[in-house]
């Protein structure tokens, strides 16, 4: 079982704090609880932090503006997001001037922009496919419309890429309710893909998000020093790619994972839990 602590010791022990976002200081309508103050705190005593989210539904500047209006103080800089891995994605698969369908609002939309892409619709003929968010589109319609044209580019030999930025399969929605994530979207198409093609390799989504490395490496790299902790919600996500980073985590319990810890596998321990952003 790992060891309980408070937020005010990981501010004492750590160079700086790492935050997921949902679950932690936000949900999809407001602030967490005492996150407005933690955050005010932090810029008062200049402490080092980085908000670290799955999320590519908006652009640093927008989810700041959004924190902002919740009463979080946070500027662009302090934000790492999924979305923000695609130009290096596009970079090395060779993906510059290709043309993508994105599932999401225009923000993730614009992400594939500043990665090289080309955004076209869901029936046109594709390169790439990135589900970029759960939202921002008639779902039913556009998944249907994306699902049909991908057989028909599979089934004519055409290569395709399929991208997740966000691998998350909830979320909270509120402070006692939850939703379902890009992640879950992507495992619509894969379990399509399998009942088609059945176990064809190379249909699966390349997944850039936590709990695979290049965020954190991302937001320590920001704060210029490898002495972080994770402060995260989902065992999956958060704590599971901290421990692989080699770095430390705390699970705070008001978010999604609420598991026994002391029954969790090593890969999901982490280092500490906390209660809240107060205690």
């Amino acid at each position: 079982m790992p060891p309980l602590t408070s937020i005010e010791q990981l501010i004492e022990c750590y160079d700086a704090l790492l935050f997921d976002a949902y679950g932690v200081l936000v949900h999809v309508s407001g602030a967490m609880p005492d996150a407005p103050k933690l955050i005010k705190r932090l810029n008062r005593i200049e402490k080092p932090y980085c908000i670290v989210t799955n999320d590519a539904s908006r652009l640093p500047n927008k989810a700041a503006a959004r924190y902002r209006s919740y009463g979080l103080d946070v500027d662009a800089e302090n934000i790492i997001t999924s979305g923000g891995l695609l130009p290096e994605y596009f970079a090395k698969h060779g993906l510059r001037g290709s043309r993508c369908v994105v599932l999401g609002p225009a923000d993730s939309r614009r992400y594939v922009e500043l990665a090289g892409g080309e955004v076209v619709p869901a029936d046109a003929v594709f390169d790439v496919l990135v589900i970029g968010d759960e939202s921002g589109f008639p779902f039913l319609d556009t998944v249907d419309m994306a699902l049909s044209t991908l057989f028909k580019m599979i089934d004519a030999g055409r290569p395709i890429h399929l991208v997740l930025p966000n691998p998350d399969l909830i979320y909270p929605s509120g402070v006692d309710s939850f939703g379902i994530a890009a992640g879950a979207v992507a495992m619509l198409f894969e379990a399509a893909l399998r009942r088609r093609y059945r176990g064809r390799p190379g249909l699966e989504f390349a997944r850039l998000g936590k709990p695979y490395p290049h965020l954190y490496e991302a937001a320590m790299a920001r704060c210029d020093t490898r002495d972080v902790v994770m402060i995260g919600d989902q065992l999956e996500t958060d704590i599971a790619g901290a421990n692989g980073c080699g770095i430390d985590s705390a699970l705070i319990t008001t978010g999604v994972s609420i598991d026994d810890l002391a029954s969790l596998p090593e890969k999901l321990q982490p280092t500490w839990w906390i209660k809240s952003l107060t205690e």
